[in-house]
């Protein structure tokens, strides 16, 4: 008899509308477009749901998680917090409502009996957190590669299979109405252009 594959989530969570609030979905959506994973991972756009990604943390064996944390480091800065020091994170310096709503999702699931077995919280120390509408700024952008490394580490450290995707392979988007970085970030560069 086989052994059962771990379900694993790979999640983004946090606001695009505010500028480094983003960095979670954004470093999500790129390691969709970069990777191929097998069909024990999911990869989930978590947004700003709180308490409606319950379904999904108790479901997974292994959650990895991106997002924008205060972690009091220089501004750009990535840190990577494993198991039992995540909740402490993600509950620190409540920088938003989505924050705040994904310690409750752990704590839910931790009462539920589907705390994943391991947890992995990769988080980016934001610069702009007020800048409404506006784009993740560029030291945040910027290590965003760095960030799915570091998650490429941790699901083969777990030994979970990933894959660069071909040079040109078509991606399904990750949301049926996927408001990617080329068309919401870029969207005023767009129009300055042909202005």
């Amino acid at each position: 008899m086989a052994e059962r594959k771990p379900k694993v989530l790979v999640l983004g969570i946090g606001n695009i509308l505010w500028a480094d609030e983003g960095f979670g979905v954004r470093a999500v959506e790129a390691f969709h477009q970069a990777y191929k994973v097998a069909d024990n991972v999911t990869i989930l756009d978590g947004g700003t749901q709180g308490l409606y990604l319950v379904h999904y943390v108790t479901e997974a064996d292994y959650l990895i998680v991106f997002d924008a944390i205060d972690y009091g480091l220089v501004p750009g800065t990535l840190k990577l917090v494993r198991d039992d020091e995540v909740p402490k994170f993600t509950g620190a310096k409540k920088m938003s409502l989505h924050q705040t709503g994904f310690q409750e999702v752990l704590s839910a699931a931790d009462l539920m009996g589907g705390y994943p077995e391991r947890l992995a919280l990769i988080g980016c120390q934001p610069v702009d957190l007020e800048d409404w509408g506006g784009p993740v700024t560029e030291p945040v952008r910027a290590v965003i590669p760095q960030a799915l490394t570091v998650a490429v580490d941790v699901l083969r450290e777990w030994g979970i299979g990933v894959e660069p995707r071909a040079p040109g392979e078509a991606v399904p988007p990750l949301l049926e109405n996927d408001i990617d970085f080329e068309r919401y970030e870029r969207r005023a560069e767009s129009a300055s252009l042909s202005a």
